[in-house]
């Protein structure tokens, strides 16, 4: 096993000081400024990506690659050693560090959905950092952080850590998301990884949501249908968006490519199935959202953490 632990400085223009990924000097490694591009450790490089934002590139011993954008702590990409990319970014997304990037698996928190503050909560819009990389018998890891700034206290007036880990194996994406309450009051969130699987949505279908409790979004998004979800395989003939309570921990998803995709998680205990249908008529036939997320409110005193685990993979 070898293991490389990251500390490096950058210099790229959109990032400010206070979020550059800081140095650790208790891993006896430093890496100096290079520019546009700096490597952290094997298999882990920073380089710039579209719209001149920093991203984390990971690349696998094994031929797999995965992007994330530090702006939103976004993955935008997951490529196997084939080429093909399981997930999918809008063509209409924006990459200028003001909107969250439409695409890839966004973070929801500390809001998923409408509600007091902006759609989905603010992590989405902030910028995380690097705090430590690795790599384990060719399979890179890295780990992000997000800690309160003004931009999120003005929406949500505590302090917390929320701790990102990313890593990519031959056939797997593997994340784990902790959120810490480093405040002196007690508070609650919920969350959810709203995760965009390139599709075609005329032969995806899903598996493993049978029996579950169902919030149905359609027809009316705001005052949604209860109901119980009655079929083994769900399909999108139309708009789609439905929460489903107390999902299992293990979801199949057909693409309609040719992958059928494992989702594996602990303790987010609800998914979710959106495809807008008409609402974007120029690509919603390339996609669907298949989320796992934490619907209820998750209740943290001070000093506590919560974590949660997604594995996706294909056969």
């Amino acid at each position: 096993m070898a293991t490389f632990s990251m500390a490096l400085s950058l210099s790229f223009p959109t990032l400010t000081s206070s979020t550059l990924p800081r140095f650790n000097r208790s891993s006896g490694m430093a890496f100096a400024s290079v520019g546009k591009e700096s490597s952290t450790c094997l298999g882990v490089r920073v380089t710039e990506g579209v719209g001149k934002l920093p991203k984390v590139v990971l690349t696998s011993a094994h031929g797999s690659e995965a992007e994330i954008y530090l702006f939103g702590g976004c993955i935008t990409s997951w490529k196997l050693s084939n080429g093909n990319d399981l997930l999918f970014v809008r063509p209409d997304a924006v990459f200028n560090g003001q909107k969250p990037i439409s695409g890839g698996i966004p973070h929801c928190f500390p809001q998923f959905g409408p509600g007091p503050m902006q759609q989905h909560g603010f992590s989405r819009n902030m910028n995380w950092s690097i705090i430590d990389s690795e790599n384990v018998e060719g399979n890179p890891v890295v780990t992000l952080e997000l800690k309160d700034s003004p931009y999120s206290r003005s929406m949500w007036d505590y302090s917390f850590q929320a701790l990102y880990k990313v890593t990519l194996q031959m056939k797997n994406l593997s994340t784990e998301l902790t959120i810490t309450n480093t405040d002196k009051r007690p508070f609650s969130f919920n969350a959810a990884l709203h995760t965009y699987f390139r599709a075609s949505v005329n032969g995806a279908a899903v598996r493993g949501l049978r029996g579950c409790k169902t919030l149905n979004k359609d027809p009316d998004p705001k005052n949604p249908l209860e109901g119980k979800e009655e079929r083994d395989v769900i399909t999108f003939p139309g708009f789609v968006d439905c929460i489903y309570l107390d999902a299992p921990n293990e979801l199949h998803l057909d693409n309609g490519l040719g992958d059928v995709i494992s989702l594996r998680n602990t303790n987010w205990s609800d998914a979710v199935l959106w495809n807008p249908y008409l609402l974007m008529e120029a690509f919603y036939k390339d996609f669907v959202c298949v989320e796992n997320a934490k619907i209820g409110k998750v209740q943290l005193e001070p000093e506590q953490s919560w974590t949660a685990t997604q594995h996706l993979s294909t056969a």
